[in-house]
């Protein structure tokens, strides 16, 4: 099969599954390396093969095979997830990478609905974030609410405070709308310092997520091999970050996502076709934030204590990073480019302070030579070809 033609069904399977598990194989490898050669050799390797993969259009193949089996190239990417999970059974410190990663995926699924899909701009992710957290300490302290119902309530939350911008959002637009949020974002950090209810800058305690009666913190044994805890937290994460996934890229696919892209292209000529812009820049604020808030609230479980400087304007710039890096508008963008935010820096203490130049020197790299990240978000097509026929 040439790398340029169209693969077959059963082709496009087989493409899926050996890309999925060399992926996989690849992740496990560079979570579990330590030894600097090692981290050197396999972040060599990942831009040799990314590069690589274009330039000899593997890549393109597997594009295609996604396209022609997206429900089953889904099922690749859980089951990586899973077996990374599995494998690092053991390993606090990976694991809550695992979730951070996935978490900050589902929040970044959030601003990807608010910025990718209608072009509203969001630089208080952080603050929304930070709702859902303290939202959580709060209702699961002084309240007896199940804590399943208390994820839902944060995100419920950070969706109703959010609609206090609504109104300057949308009469602003461009810089002055970002300049917007980035204000929220400097009030909530200011006003969570000084609320001695929310315990000041020296934080709150958050108690750990249960289940039907399942406490999460306790952690569990199989065949009397000990687990750690944080297995529990990474299955909830995967299982969130999943089911936000799926209503993103249904929404997208629908004509929901079709009027927000017409409102983000071109909002007068959205107007003139009869689109309400303003009401499907609500619709994405609101819901995003709503992600963002469900986000936060599970990470303030998993961490256990978080305090005003979890939540700062730098934090709502690192989502927003992992946003524009994984490109704009594209969720499938997201996993990758929260891997490379997350995760390489913490691979790269052993160069101390250096570490930061030489991931900040990386991202410039990719962007100078995909300027619209990592997985562009390909042009979308109205009508299919039997259609226009």
């Amino acid at each position: 099969m040439k790398m340029h033609s169209v693969p077959t069904q059963r082709q496009s399977a087989a493409i899926l599954a050996a890309t999925g598990l060399i992926l996989t194989f690849y992740l496990w490898l560079f979570l579990h390396a330590e030894s600097q050669l090692s981290v050197a050799i396999l972040i060599a390797v990942c831009v040799v093969a990314f590069f690589g993969a274009r330039r000899v259009g593997v890549a393109q193949a597997v594009e295609q095979a996604s396209k022609q089996r997206p429900g089953l190239a889904r099922l690749w990417a859980l089951g990586g997830a899973l077996i990374l999970i599995a494998a690092f059974y053991e390993s606090h410190f990976i694991l809550l990478m695992i979730c951070a990663v996935l978490l900050y995926t589902t929040a970044c699924l959030g601003l990807t609905m608010q910025f990718g899909f209608s072009g509203v701009a969001n630089f208080a992710g952080a603050a929304f974030f930070g709702i859902g957290s303290y939202a959580t300490a709060v209702l699961s302290t002084h309240t007896g609410t199940p804590h399943l119902l208390i994820i839902i309530a944060s995100g419920l939350i950070a969706a109703l405070i959010g609609s206090m911008l609504i109104t300057p959002v949308l009469r602003t637009r461009g810089h002055y709308a970002a300049l917007v949020t980035i204000a929220f974002g400097i009030l909530f950090k200011t006003f969570i310092e000084v609320n001695d209810v929310l315990g000041g800058p020296q934080g709150l305690q958050v108690p750990g997520m249960s289940l039907f009666g399942y406490e999460f913190n306790n952690g569990f044994s199989v065949f009397g091999v000990e687990i750690s805890f944080y297995v529990s937290y990474a299955l909830l994460s995967l299982g969130i970050c999943a089911g936000v996934f799926v209503i993103v890229k249904a929404l997208e696919r629908s004509w929901v996502g079709l009027a927000m892209d017409v409102v983000r292209t071109d909002e007068t000529a959205a107007a003139t076709f009869g689109l309400h812009i303003a009401r499907w820049k609500v619709v994405a604020f609101t819901l995003g934030n709503f992600f963002i808030g469900v986000a936060g609230s599970v990470y303030g479980m998993i961490t256990a204590f978080i305090a005003p400087n979890n939540f700062t304007f730098a934090d709502s710039l690192l989502m927003l990073s992992i946003v524009i890096l994984g490109g704009l508008g594209n969720a499938v963008g997201l996993i990758p480019a929260a891997l490379i935010v997350l995760v390489l820096p913490e691979k790269l203490q052993f160069i101390q302070e250096y570490r930061f130049l030489l991931y900040a020197a990386l991202v410039i790299a990719i962007l100078r030579f995909h300027p619209d990240g990592l997985l562009p978000r390909k042009t979308r097509i109205f009508f299919s070809r039997e259609t226009s026929r």
